[in-house]
């Protein structure tokens, strides 16, 4: 069974195997690609073979699955983590040597009870589709902090074990940009959930400015997120992220 290392903070390099993300969909060779970020420091693989960029359509199952399953089988020696809200997706991702189910709906307890992976639970709002048009909240923190101990509640009801267990509070899925920062300011609140916090901020577009230029905004939300407690971060730019959080560690560790 999957546990979480909590030891050190995790970088999760963002793989999307699609025509359609924002940023790096369809590009080049995938193998090559998720080697290259296991060379740059990542800890995980995230594959995804479907988009959830704002306005994202489904794909089929059967269209995902050839898009995901040829790629994991092609990285046995790497820890991967498959980005799905598909049960089957997730049952032949595990089957094919993945070790984690990241999933956005938080609702896959099944397929992580079956078969041991570890499961990212992440808030929000809506759908791919619509998450965007008119997102609301009273006190977003608290609403998503209430949403993610309500699923972490469900998954051991339905036999996950909480060590299995990771929360994302969901970067810019269903969330404004002035939510965005409430949420990244307010970050340590997520730690009484007893679960690691998972935080994907990279260049997503409250960081303001063409995708192309985020990079210094995705490095600075980070080291936020490390210096909060965060225990992984999901990125597309591992070598620099990953310069970014070990010295941040390094200097947590200082003794002054």
């Amino acid at each position: 069974m999957f546990q979480w290392n909590t030891t050190r903070t995790l970088v999760m390099g963002i793989l999307n195997v699609t025509p359609d993300s924002f940023y790096d969909g369809g590009r080049g060779d995938h193998v090559a690609r998720a080697r290259a970020l296991a060379a740059a420091g990542a800890d995980i693989i995230d594959i995804g073979g479907e988009s959830s960029r704002p306005g994202s359509q489904p794909v089929s199952v059967a269209e995902e699955l050839q898009r995901v399953l040829p790629i994991i089988k092609s990285l046995p020696d790497l820890l991967v983590s498959i980005d799905t809200t598909k049960p089957e997706v997730a049952r032949q991702a595990v089957a094919a040597g993945a070790r984690i189910i990241n999933d956005i709906s938080a609702s896959l307890f099944a397929p992580a009870r079956e078969t041991g992976a570890g499961l990212v639970l992440m808030h929000m709002q809506g759908t791919p589709a619509t998450m965007q048009q008119a997102p609301r909240y009273a006190d977003v923190v608290r609403e998503v902090h209430d949403f993610l101990a309500d699923r972490i509640a469900a998954a051991e009801a339905h036999g996950v074990q909480k060590s299995q267990i990771a929360v994302d509070p969901g970067i810019g899925f269903g969330k404004t940009a002035e939510h965005n920062r409430q949420l990244l300011a307010r970050l340590k609140e997520f730690g009484d959930l007893g679960c690691p916090v998972l935080v994907g901020a990279s260049r997503k577009s409250f960081l303001g400015g063409a995708v192309a230029d985020r990079l210094p905004g995705s490095l600075a939300v980070a080291g936020w997120a490390v210096a909060q407690g965060v225990r992984v971060v999901r990125v597309h730019d591992v070598a620099a992220t990953v310069a970014v959080v070990r010295l941040i560690e390094q200097l947590q560790t200082c003794n002054v």
